[in-house]
């Protein structure tokens, strides 16, 4: 398959994978508390990764090591923590939403501290899709007046931290195999997941004998391994194929998936929330749509 189809395979697959993840993370506080979930799930993913990975860490440099540590932090455990922390405020489809500000994001951090080129389609396309975002948050509000939108700030600073990330990425780890990069930065991160699941009692028999506890970790243990490790591996790859701005794009995808989850798990929805849905895909497109080449017509004289 061609770079350019191959893609917006991975894109599609990623808007599957990280959009069923915020429901994953509701059904998981259930039994865990935010920083629990937080560290159980990069432990799984980390064993995970390093039990078929281990063998790209070869592929990473002394030098870039400190890139793979500030990629694990920013891009996964950070950000893991500040989602699970708001979604104990606010719906599931409200926290991915709020993660579609990544695209406009990443541009605006890409331009600023990475000398990216600013293209205008591309900036259209974000502002299309964070308008078509707003419009979904507008509409969330309103049916559920009662939920804590000061806890919305944390999704924010979260998918700032995933612009960076995408920028950090594309500019210094991009020769690394995406398997390489994820496996070396949950290598890293297995230690201070492994410390607050003691630190926070996770191991205690007792603890881990509630019924709530057991069913929440099933939850968990597929956010692990295909929210995280695989999606891991995928947005990396689509890194190294695309650009930050269209893989970061996923994430106007990934409200759609997660409002259809939250629907089925009783959460309210509308119409508004279907059209602004909308709104969001055309973003996506105009973002990511060639130019057309004009063809020269050539004028023969008689």
């Amino acid at each position: 398959m061609k770079p350019n189809q191959l893609k917006w395979v991975f894109l599609v697959a990623l808007a599957f994978l990280w959009g069923s993840s915020f429901i994953l993370i509701k059904k998981g506080l259930v039994g865990f508390t935010p920083l629990q979930l937080t560290a159980l799930r990069v432990l799984i993913t980390g064993i995970f990764l390093t039990l078929i990975g281990f063998k790209k860490i070869k592929e990473i440099q002394k030098s870039q090591w400190k890139w793979i540590a500030i990629s694990g932090f920013i891009g996964t455990m950070l950000p893991t923590l500040l989602f699970s922390i708001a979604e104990t405020e606010i719906d599931s489809a409200i926290a991915s939403i709020l993660n579609s500000t990544v695209p406009l994001l990443a541009l605006i951090t890409g331009v600023l501290f990475f000398s990216n080129q600013f293209i205008k389609k591309q900036f259209m396309g974000v502002v299309i899709g964070l308008v078509g975002s707003v419009l979904l948050i507008l509409a969330g509000a309103s049916l559920n007046p009662n939920q804590n939108y000061w806890f919305a700030v944390l999704p924010v600073i979260a998918s700032l931290m995933y612009a960076f990330n995408a920028n950090i990425l594309k500019s210094y780890l991009e020769r690394i195999s995406a398997l390489g990069i994820a496996t070396g930065s949950f290598l890293i991160l297995i230690p201070f997941a492994f410390g607050i699941l003691v630190f926070t009692g996770f191991f205690n028999t007792e603890f881990l004998a509630q019924e709530a506890v057991q069913t929440s970790l099933i939850y968990v243990t597929v956010l692990a391994l295909m929210g995280t490790a695989l999606a891991k591996i995928i947005f990396n790859r689509l890194i190294q194929l695309s650009n930050p701005v269209f893989s970061t794009s996923v994430t106007y995808l990934i409200p759609i998936v997660a409002l259809f989850w939250g629907f089925m798990d009783g959460e309210e929805f509308n119409w508004y929330q279907l059209a602004a849905g909308g709104v969001i895909l055309l973003g996506v497109y105009v973002s990511n749509r060639k130019k057309k080449e004009k063809k020269n017509k050539v004028l023969e004289k008689a």
